[in-house]
C-alpha cells in the first residue's frame, strides 16, 4: 500500500498547473446518460474517483473511448445502455455514484441503485433526491440497501430543498431535464459545480436557468443531444495550494486558478496574513511571516468550503494565537484532528468546534489518513514539520489529488510516494 513520506521545512515557490475539477466531471461524465448521441470532454482528471465513475458508466452500457490518464479526453456514448442497476460494490466507494438514479429513471423509466458511501465523514443521507423524485411523479421503494425507481414519465414539479444540497440538486436538475412540463428546484445549491453541470445540460438542448443562485428553472424537452466541454480548473485543488503557499511562506502562482470561486475562503487567508493577488496566469499566493489565528465557519457555498476546512485548520496549527474552527456541514469532518495532534497540533474538540491553539513548530510523524481532504491536511502538515512524515493509506489522497506529490516537488518540496508493499 502506497506512503508519501516528506521531509519538512521546505518552501514552496514556482508555478503549478490545477487538474480539472474532481465535483464538476462526475456529475458532467453521469450525465451523459441522458443522451444516445457521444459526448466528448477534455481536462477530465486522472482520479481514482473518475475511474470508479467510468466503471459504473461501463458496466450499464456506456461505451468509453480514449484515455483519460494520457490526455484528459474522453468521449462517451450511451447509445446501448443494457443496464439499469448500479450495484454496491460501485456505489460503496463514491457517493457519487448515486448521481445515475436521475439520468436512468428520467431517460429509461427505471433505476435500481445502491445507497452510497464515500468518505466516512458523515451520514449524508438521500433523502432530498428520493422526495424530489416522489414529486416528479416516481414511484420509489427501497429493500436490502438499493433504491428502486420507476416512473413512465417524470412530471415537472415544485421541489423544495431542506437543505441546499449538492447532490440532490445536481440528481434532480438532470432528472428534470427529460421531465414534462417546468421543475422549479428552491433552495438549490449555488455551488460553481452546479453552474457547470447545467451550462453542459443547456449545451446538450436542455432549458436549464438560474443556476448559480437560490432558485433554478428546468423546462422539460423530449430529448438531448451529444456536447463537448472542457472541465473547470479544480477551486479545492487550487485551495490546497493557496494554503501550501501560505503555511510554508512561499510564493506560489497557481495557474488558471479562478478567484472568483473562492472568496469566503481567500477573506479568511488574507486575514490569516497571507497576500493574494489575482493575475492574467491565474492566482498567486505569497506568505507573510507566521499566519494570525482567524476563526472559520463552514457554510454551503458562497460560504467557506467544508472541503478547505482540513487545510485551513493546518495552519491555524502554526499560526500566532488561539482560533475557533466550527463545521457546520458534516458531523463527522474532524478526523484529522488525532493524527495532526500527534505531530504536536495543540487541537480540543467540542462537537462541531474545534478550538486551535497555535504552536512554534510541528515535528514529523507517521500518521494515517482517514478521507480525502484529511489526507491532504496531513501532507501539508508534513511540509513544515521538523523531520520525516508519512502519510500512510494515501488512497484516500488519490480520490480527489492528481499528482500531488509530482506538483509539490516541483514546487520544491522534498516528498515522495513509496510502496511499502515492496
Amino acid at each position: 500500500m502506497d506512503s508519501i513520506v516528506i521531509e519538512g521545512g521546505t518552501v514552496l515557490e514556482g508555478a503549478v498547473p490545477l487538474g480539472g475539477s474532481k465535483n464538476a466531471a462526475l456529475p458532467v461524465l453521469i450525465s451523459s446518460l441522458l443522451t444516445a448521441d457521444k459526448c466528448s470532454y477534455d481536462r477530465v482528471p486522472a482520479l481514482r474517483d473518475v475511474r470508479t465513475t467510468l466503471r459504473l458508466l461501463s458496466r450499464l452500457g456506456v461505451t468509453i473511448e480514449r484515455d483519460v490518464v494520457a490526455d484528459g479526453r474522453l468521449e462517451l456514448t450511451a447509445d446501448k445502455v443494457h443496464e439499469r442497476e448500479a450495484p454496491y460494490d460501485l456505489v460503496k466507494t463514491m457517493r457519487a455514484s448515486f448521481l445515475v438514479l436521475g439520468p436512468l429513471l428520467a431517460r429509461f423509466g427505471e433505476a435500481r441503485v445502491s445507497t452510497p458511501g464515500g468518505c466516512a465523514i458523515g451520514s449524508r443521507p438521500v433523502d432530498l433526491h428520493l422526495q424530489g423524485l416522489e414529486r416528479m411523479g416516481a414511484v420509489i421503494s427501497q429493500d436490502h440497501g438499493y433504491v428502486d425507481a420507476r416512473a413512465r414519465k417524470l412530471r415537472g414539479a415544485a421541489i423544495p430543498l431542506a437543505f441546499p444540497s449538492v447532490g440532490a440538486t445536481e440528481n434532480l436538475m438532470m432528472a428534470a431535464t427529460l421531465a414534462r412540463g417546468e421543475t422549479v428546484i428552491r433552495n438549490a445549491a449555488r455551488e460553481p459545480e452546479i453552474a457547470e453541470l447545467a451550462a453542459v445540460l443547456t449545451k446538450m438542448g436542455a432549458r436549464v436557468s438560474g443556476a448559480g443562485g437560490e432558485v433554478i428553472r428546468i423546462e422539460g424537452v423530449d430529448e438531448l443531444h451529444g456536447v463537448s466541454h472542457e472541465m473547470s480548473p479544480d477551486r479545492i485543488e487550487t485551495g490546497t495550494f493557496m494554503v501550501g503557499a501560505a503555511l510554508t511562506g512561499g510564493d506560489v502562482l497557481i495557474e488558471d486558478a479562478r478567484a472568483e470561486d473562492l472568496e469566503a475562503f481567500t477573506a479568511k487567508l488574507r486575514e490569516a496574513g497571507a497576500r493574494v493577488e489575482r493575475e492574467a496566469g491565474g492566482v498567486r499566493v505569497t506568505g507573510n511571516g507566521r499566519a494570525r489565528g482567524t476563526d472559520v465557519a463552514t457554510l454551503p457555498y458562497p460560504g467557506f468550503p467544508t472541503d478547505l476546512q482540513a487545510q485551513m485548520m493546518v495552519l491555524m496549527s502554526v499560526s500566532d494565537g488561539a482560533s475557533v474552527i466550527t463545521e457546520n456541514i458534516f458531523e463527522n469532518r474532524f478526523m484529522h484532528v488525532q493524527e495532526l495532534n500527534r505531530m504536536g497540533a495543540r487541537i480540543t474538540l467540542d462537537g462541531n468546534r474545534a478550538t486551535v491553539r497555535g504552536v512554534a513548530e510541528l515535528s514529523g510523524a507517521p500518521v494515517m489518513a482517514t478521507d480525502l481532504r484529511a489526507s491532504v491536511s496531513l501532507v501539508l502538515a508534513g511540509l513544515v514539520a521538523r523531520g520525516v512524515t508519512e502519510v500512510s493509506r494515501v488512497y484516500h489522497l488519490d480520490r480527489g489529488y492528481e499528482d500531488i506529490e509530482g506538483k509539490l516537488a516541483r514546487l520544491g518540496a522534498d516528498i515522495r510516494r513509496v510502496d511499502r508493499d515492496d
